[in-house]
Formats: C-alpha cells, structure tokens, sequence
C-alpha cells in the first residue's frame, strides 16, 4: 500500500503550497517481471494498494498529468511517498468489525498474518540467493 501528497512550488512565496487541488498523478507498479499490477489515475494526494505474487524488487512510478501546472511552478514538483508491506498493510480494527471477531480472535488472525510473512520474506531470500 502506498500513500502519497504533491506539493507545487509556488514562486511568489517561494516554498512549496500546502496542498495542490487540481493536480493529477497517474501511479503505475511493474512487478520484478516487468508486468504491470497496477496503472491508475488518482488527485493530487490518494492511497493506492496492489497484491503482487511475484517476489523481488518493483517499480513504482508517479507521472503528474498537468505539465501547465508543472511549468507555472517554475518546474518543481514535491512528493511524499509512504509505502507499506507485509501484514503492516492491514487495517485489523476494520477487519475486526467486519468480521465481528472477538480480541482473541483478531490476534490470532494477526498471528497468522506475520507467520506468513516470514514465510514469503524466507522464500524471497531463498530466490534472491539462488538456494532451495
């Protein structure tokens, strides 16, 4: 999961604004393959997620699709970028009340999570250093 804001340099003030209405971003993911997982328009701030099944690195790219505003800003363009992995991706306390589990089965739930994390960061070690 990832979380990202744009920030357009303004010239008068010389800083950069707050927020930036208006400005688009499309965010594309390349898995290690070079196949695309995920290739969506979003504002100037938003949350994307995607599930990838290969193991190994990817490419995460942010195109803004407002050269103008780009320009009008003197060419600078900030972004802040949070990305996520893992089990840390969940929102237990939404799961929870979805699936009305009670504390002890939420953690159990949470449990499972991070045993099968462990096991795809094992495997993707086990790739990454040709052992099997």
């Amino acid at each position: 999961a990832g979380n990202y804001r744009t920030q357009l340099w303004d010239k008068q003030s010389e800083s950069f604004l707050p927020s930036t209405p208006g400005l688009g971003m499309h965010v594309e993911v390349k898995d290690p393959d070079g196949k695309v997982v995920l290739s969506r328009q979003y504002g100037s701030e938003g949350r994307f997620t995607f599930t990838s099944h290969t193991p190994g690195e990817h490419q995460i790219c942010l195109h803004s699709n407002s050269t103008r505003m780009a320009l009008f800003a003197g060419g600078k363009l900030r972004v802040h970028l949070d990305i996520q992995v893992g089990e840390h991706t969940n929102n237990y306390p939404e799961i929870a009340a979805k699936d009305k589990l009670t504390e002890l089965q939420l953690r159990a739930r949470q449990l499972l999570d991070q045993v099968e994390q462990i096991q795809k960061e094992q495997n993707y070690q086990r790739v990454r250093t040709g052992v099997r």
